[in-house]
């Protein structure tokens, strides 16, 4: 049995729903598990202590809940993982401020700090199935502070579309999911409003269920008009829209090594390149010295295409969503459609790779990659996947 595997074996089950907490700390990341019964919280909020207490009691009230466990088992093992990460970000993010515990950002952390964990260690990656089971777990991290927080957000119509669209790339994840795990981190806290939050969560998922987004994306009238209301436009949700996009520019994401260069020419030939890589070796610039001129080049060599509604493959790394954005910004302003491609293969495959590769990057600057590894998410361009190869 794989480490993996004796975890998964550990998620609570029929017939009695006990926790092994002993064999979660044998089996599971025994250095998070032990850092956040260090990590201590706004008393206000949290009565029990130490992140490591509300994690457990997070996990016991999961458990203990009719709609966990009529829940199939993949999605009963994403939830509880969920839950069993989802305040690692405060390990990091936990500070002092003006005399009071916070933990600022702490879910965007301990997204990234889960998908490091899941995919590195416990080798989550490289198929289809996986890549979804661990963003749906990353996901579900990534967004718990929302529900709570829904009637305070800008748009929060419009929030939980985008948090909903997701559901087309990790199929298993849902506001309904999410809601569940955040009614059991509600729940699991000691503090005077504790109901009071877990009726707002239960509001949150009524409001979902308004906007037909509960148990999956909301079904737009083409890709043009989902990205037009996601991205701001004002907008009706249910509008159809004139595309009046000329083609479309391909933006390629993944960490150096995965096979970026094979997947191009394999399914986008015919298309010209626009390459970092090939711009820094032609500028005979080092990936370690500053990057503006080749950032620049790789620019100007876009416009070209864009001017000539030419439509091409912007062949970088791209790895956050800052990076993404400047670049998709780019091209809309030319009225070009926008498809984001992720690729990823298994770990040990991604490492060996690089190695392999003419222009190894250092593992150090690998694992400081993988580390801020964001995946693209739906509500970024028209068009998104997620590929293994």
């Amino acid at each position: 049995m794989t480490e993996w595997e004796k975890l998964l074996s550990l998620v609570p089950g029929p017939s009695d729903w006990r926790i092994d907490w002993n064999g979660l700390y044998a089996a599971g990341p025994r250095s998070l598990f032990e850092k956040m019964s260090e990590v201590y919280q706004n008393p206000e909020w949290h009565g029990e202590g130490d992140v490591w207490s509300h994690t457990q009691m997070v996990c016991e009230g999961l458990a203990g809940m009719a709609s966990f466990r009529g829940l199939p088992l993949r999605q009963r093992w994403e939830v509880f993982l969920a839950a069993l990460l989802h305040d690692i970000g405060k390990i990091p993010c936990t500070r002092l401020e003006n005399g009071c515990l916070v933990s600022p950002n702490h879910t965007g952390v301990g997204a990234r700090m889960a998908r490091e964990l899941l995919r590195v260690t416990y080798g989550l990656g490289g198929t289809r199935e996986q890549l979804c089971f661990r963003e749906t777990v990353c996901s579900l991290i990534r967004y718990h502070s929302v529900p709570i927080h829904i009637l305070s957000q800008d748009d929060p119509k419009r929030r939980l579309y985008k948090i909903a669209a997701n559901g087309e790339l990790a199929e298993d994840f849902t506001i309904a999911l999410l809601c569940m795990l955040v009614e059991a981190d509600a729940g699991g806290r000691i503090s005077k409003d504790r109901q009071e939050t877990v009726e707002m969560v239960r509001l949150c998922a009524e409001f979902a269920d308004e906007l037909s987004c509960l148990r999956g994306p909301f079904p737009f009238s083409s890709a043009y008009a989902q990205h037009a209301y996601l991205s701001g436009r004002k907008i009706q949700p249910e509008q159809e829209l004139y595309d009046d996009t000329w083609g479309e520019v391909i933006l390629m994401s993944g960490l150096p090594g995965t096979g970026k260069d094979t997947w191009i020419r394999e399914r986008f030939g015919e298309f010209p390149m626009v390459s970092l890589d090939e711009i820094r070796r032609r500028m005979h610039v080092a990936p370690r010295e500053p990057q503006g001129p080749v950032a620049a080049a790789a620019r100007e060599e876009a416009k070209e295409y864009l001017r000539k509604k030419q439509p091409f493959v912007w062949n970088a790394t791209n790895l956050t969503p800052s990076l993404r954005e400047k670049q998709i910004r780019l091209f809309q302003d030319y009225h070009a459609s926008v498809r984001i491609v992720y690729l990823e293969t298994g770990w040990e495959e991604q490492t060996a790779r690089n190695r392999a590769r003419a222009g190894e990057v250092p593992q150090e600057a690998l694992d400081r990659m993988m580390k801020n590894l964001v995946l693209p998410e739906r509500f970024e361009a028209e068009r998104v996947e997620w590929n293994c190869v």
